[in-house]
C-alpha cells in the first residue's frame, strides 16, 4: 500500500478556523462539547442524592476514549476521581449545537459503582465488526485520588444494537497486584475466533484472550525492551489490518523506540522471539498512538503536542512517512481518533493533561468531539 487509504483522505476536513472551541469551528454541527455538567439521570430526586452524597461531581467526569456506531458517539468515562455517576456513555452526533447531552450506556443499572455485576471503571473501549462494543474494566476507582479496589478486573462484550451484555469475562488470572491494565484491541482470527489483546504497563505484558475458549497467556515483554525503557509509564497499542495479515503496534510512552509483532503469532501462543523493534522515534520523542482506520493507517502524535500525525504502516516508521492531518490547539490534546459517522475520522481531545494535576479550573476538564481538521 504506498498510497494512504481513501477513507482517511476524503474524511480530512480543510478549513480556515482555529477549532481551539466549539463556537469557532466552521462546521459547528459536526462539533460537540463533553462536559460532566451535561450528564441525564433518571430523575431531579436521582441526581439531587448523587449531588448531596457527593457521587456526582461534574468537574471531576472526563471522557478520554471514544467509538461511533451509527449516529452514536460511545465514550469511556474512567473513574479517575470519585463522583462520576456512570463510566460507559453515550450521545448522538445528530445533536444540533456544540452541546452533546450524556446518557448512560447501556443502561443505569450496569453502572452502579460496589456492585460488581456492573461496570466500576472503563479505561477503554473497542468496537469490532460484528456489532459488539468490548469494555475493559479495571475494577479499581479514584485511580488518581485514593485508588478503591471495587472488583475484579473484567471485559463486557455489549451488543451496540440492542445495548444487551452477551458476556462478562473475568480478568483476575492474568492480573496481579502489580498489574496496571490501559488499552484495549480486539482482533479475529481466520476461523472467527475473538482474541482481546490488553496492554499491562505495570507487569510489562500484553495480555492475550482467546474469547471463545475463555482462556489466555501473557506476553511478557522481553529485558531489550523494558531496559530501554526509562518508566512503566503508558503501554500503548493500536492494530493495524494490512494485506499481509494484522499487525499490533505497541509502545511505552516513554520507550524511545516502537515494536510490532503479528497477531497471528499472538493468537497461535507463538509470541516468543517474534517481536519486531521498528526503530527510533524521532529524534526518540515520546510519541501517543491515537487509533488507526480500521486499515493500515496509524495516527499519532507527539507527547505535549496537539498536532496529529497518520503513518501508513505499510512503509518504513521514518520521518518521510508521516504526514501532519491536523493542526491542533492550544488548550487541548488528542486521546483517540476513531473512524465513523459520515464516513469521517473522528478526534475526542481534552485537557487531560491539566485534569490529572487538578489545574483545570473550577468548571472541570474541557472535552471536545469532531471530525479531524487540517488547519492553515
Amino acid at each position: 500500500m504506498g498510497a494512504y487509504p481513501v477513507l482517511l483522505l476524503a474524511s480530512v476536513l480543510f478549513v480556515g478556523s482555529n477549532a481551539q472551541c466549539c463556537n469557532k469551528n466552521l462546521i459547528p454541527d459536526l462539533s460537540f462539547k463533553v462536559s460532566g455538567s451535561l450528564m441525564t439521570f433518571p430523575c431531579d430526586s436521582t441526581k439531587n442524592i448523587y449531588i448531596n452524597a457527593g457521587r456526582y461531581v461534574p468537574q471531576n467526569v472526563i471522557a478520554t476514549r471514544m467509538q461511533i456506531y451509527k449516529e452514536n458517539a460511545i465514550v469511556a468515562l474512567p473513574r479517575y476521581k470519585h463522583g462520576v455517576p456512570f463510566t460507559l456513555a453515550r450521545f448522538s452526533l445528530k445533536n444540533k449545537g456544540c452541546k452533546a447531552p450524556l446518557e448512560p450506556f447501556p443502561c443505569w443499572s450496569l453502572q452502579e459503582e460496589g456492585n460488581c455485576e456492573a461496570m466500576q471503571n472503563v479505561v477503554d473501549i473497542v468496537a469490532d465488526g460484528n456489532d459488539i462494543l468490548w469494555v475493559l474494566d479495571i475494577g479499581i476507582t479514584n485511580t488518581l485520588e485514593q485508588p478503591v479496589r471495587r472488583c475484579a478486573p473484567k471485559l463486557f462484550a455489549i451488543k451496540l444494537d440492542s445495548g444487551n451484555v452477551v458476556n462478562i469475562l473475568d480478568l483476575t488470572p492474568f492480573a496481579s497486584a502489580e498489574s496496571r491494565l490501559q488499552t484495549l484491541a480486539i482482533d479475529y482470527a481466520p476461523d472467527g475466533r475473538a482474541f482481546a489483546y490488553i496492554s499491562d504497563a505495570g507487569t510489562g505484558s500484553i495480555i492475550v484472550y482467546d474469547i471463545v475458549a475463555k482462556s489466555g497467556y501473557k506476553v511478557v515483554l522481553p529485558e531489550s525492551i523494558l531496559g530501554n525503557t526509562p518508566v512503566k509509564d503508558v503501554l500503548y497499542m493500536a492494530l493495524t489490518r494490512q494485506p499481509c495479515g494484522n499487525v499490533l503496534y505497541f509502545t511505552y510512552l516513554s520507550s524511545p523506540r516502537l515494536y510490532s509483532i503479528k497477531s497471528s503469532l499472538l493468537q497461535t501462543g507463538k509470541a516468543s522471539g517474534s517481536i519486531v523493534d521498528l526503530g527510533l522515534k524521532p529524534q526518540g520523542q515520546p510519541i501517543v498512538l491515537l487509533g488507526t482506520d480500521n486499515g493500515a493507517a496509524l495516527f499519532f502524535r507527539y507527547k505535549g503536542e496537539s498536532d496529529i500525525y497518520i503513518w501508513n504502516s505499510a512503509t518504513p516508521f521514518k520521518c518521510e512517512n508521516f504526514l501532519l492531518v491536523q493542526n491542533g490547539g492550544e488548550c487541548r490534546l488528542p486521546t483517540q481518533v476513531v473512524p465513523g459517522y459520515k464516513q469521517l475520522m473522528w478526534a475526542i481531545e481534552s485537557n487531560f493533561h491539566d485534569f490529572i494535576v487538578g489545574t483545570d479550573g473550577c468548571m472541570g476538564p474541557s472535552v471536545a468531539v469532531h471530525p479531524l481538521i487540517k488547519t492553515e
